[in-house]
């Protein structure tokens, strides 16, 4: 296992590992970063946008409500399954031939989605939609990195953060728009001129990074696939409250084929699975910081329209309206973090962060019953400004934490922590919801206020570990 040396939270610091051998004119990088944030709105948007058509596509497609969450599932899993994999992909063959021929997979995947016929043909279709978007998320954050200076690179991953936000919010409303006008398949029809456009935009703009000389494990992707699906799994299924032993034997083999992993990986330069860049203090802390956030994110986006039909006794209009509040400030947010990522310590502006999102989703918990419109919005604003604070200096750290060699598999990482974060937040709502009924919700918003602390935590450690 190669030696990496630690390095510091702060820009200054870490600037000399972030020199770049390629930088583009000011042009270039504009229609480059039009052409990422393009992608990443695409794989983004299509994480939240089919939950809205479920009970639709169940009716045409003649299936039960609960066999249709697989057209969600399919997508997930696959996505997760094949984020590290082609992470370490991009090291080898370039970050940009990855990215593009992500776009074209998703592309393709999604004029087969529209034309489905059967739900099977669909889920399909949906892991083959989720490997594009594994591909496109995979390298997103590398390919920032080399379109922007050590002392700007704030600013481009702000702008990456402010598109996941703005694609999160709108992936209900934009939804419900197509099925007010047309049928479930053109929210999938409507990828094809972006993703068009995205490849337009990368073949000529996006740079050709430094390329690894290791050559790729075909026997380690696998072993990788199926310890993150069987994890991914796992965790869907006790959230359905599935059989007992099929989940536990999932996550057994979660362990066992991800011990595989690490073991056939040892002593190896640039692993798929990069355990040797948990090493370093700087990225382990940020990968911990970016799980509990996003446990705490799914703890929330999930309880909370339980919290406000079961237990505040909203209508499903007023749920949809009191949810806005949280991504929209996340979107609004998150350049301004960006930015002042490029001033200050990213694990400073990460604890602040994490705290506002702990004491917005703690006020949220304990609020009275019959609160007023206003009470619920400042809360879930609170809410959306400390994540949005966060999202961006985080994902900084974790690109300044690795040398720039090592650019795709932090990348990778950054995606992988996203979705085990959200995905345990998800199950952990289940479980509450299935302890504790309809005042589970108010159990999840107080696990998630846990989960965000010991986030603000685990940032705030990367100061100590900075000074020492």
């Amino acid at each position: 296992m190669s030696s990496l040396p630690p390095i510091a939270d702060t820009a200054a610091a870490s600037a000399p590992a972030a020199a770049h051998t390629h930088e583009p004119p000011a042009t270039g990088r504009g229609l480059a970063m039009t052409a990422i944030l393009l992608a990443v709105s695409l794989a983004s948007l299509d994480t939240a946008i089919a939950n809205t058509a479920l009970p639709q596509m169940a009716l045409d497609l003649k299936t039960t409500p609960s066999a249709s969450v697989w057209i969600v599932n399919a997508y997930q899993l696959a996505m997760v399954a094949t984020l590290l994999p082609f992470a370490s992909l991009g090291e080898r063959v370039g970050h940009k031939r990855v990215f593009m021929s992500g776009v074209a997979v998703f592309l393709v995947a999604s004029l087969l989605c529209a034309l489905s016929p059967t739900l099977g043909f669909l889920a399909g279709a949906r892991v083959l939609q989720g490997v594009g978007a594994a591909a496109v998320m995979s390298v997103n954050i590398a390919l920032i990195r080399f379109l922007y200076p050590a002392h700007q690179l704030g600013r481009g991953v702000g702008l990456n953060a402010l598109i996941v936000g703005i694609s999160f919010a709108i992936g209900p409303t934009l939804a419900s728009l197509v099925l007010a006008f047309g049928s479930w398949p053109w929210l999938f029809l409507i990828n094809v001129p972006t993703a068009l456009l995205a490849l337009a935009f990368s073949r000529r703009n996006l740079p050709d990074t430094p390329r690894s000389a290791h050559k790729p494990d075909m026997i380690a992707a696998l072993l990788n696939v199926a310890t993150f699906a069987l994890l991914i799994f796992a965790l869907s299924q006790s959230a359905q409250r599935a059989d007992w032993r099929l989940t536990v034997t999932c996550f057994v083999g979660a362990i066992v084929f991800g011990w595989a992993l690490i073991r056939r990986e040892r002593g190896h330069r640039a692993p798929m699975l990069p355990v040797d860049l948990l090493r370093l203090p700087a990225f382990a802390l940020s990968t911990l910081t970016a799980i509990c956030a996003f446990a705490t994110q799914g703890l929330g986006l999930v309880s909370l329209p339980f919290y406000f039909e079961n237990v505040l006794h909203r209508s499903p209009i007023e749920t949809g309206f009191l949810m806005t509040p949280w991504p929209f400030f996340v979107a609004a947010i998150a350049p301004l973090a960006g930015r002042l990522s490029d001033r200050y310590p990213p694990g400073a502006l990460g604890a602040i962060g994490l705290a506002m999102l702990s004491a917005g989703m703690g006020l949220l918990a304990i609020m009275p019953e019959h609160a007023q419109l206003w009470d619920i919005g400042w809360r879930m604003a609170l809410c959306g400004l400390g994540f949005g604070f966060f999202q961006s200096p985080n994902l900084k750290a974790f690109m300044h934490s690795a040398p720039p060699e090592r650019s795709g598999g932090a990348s990778g990482m950054v995606g992988t922590s996203r979705l085990l974060g959200q995905a345990t937040g998800a199950a952990l709502v289940a479980l509450a919801l299935g302890i504790a009924g309809a005042q589970g919700s108010l159990w999840a918003l107080a696990w998630g206020a846990a989960f965000s602390a010991a986030g603000c935590l685990a940032s705030g450690l990367r100061l100590v570990r900075s000074r020492a």
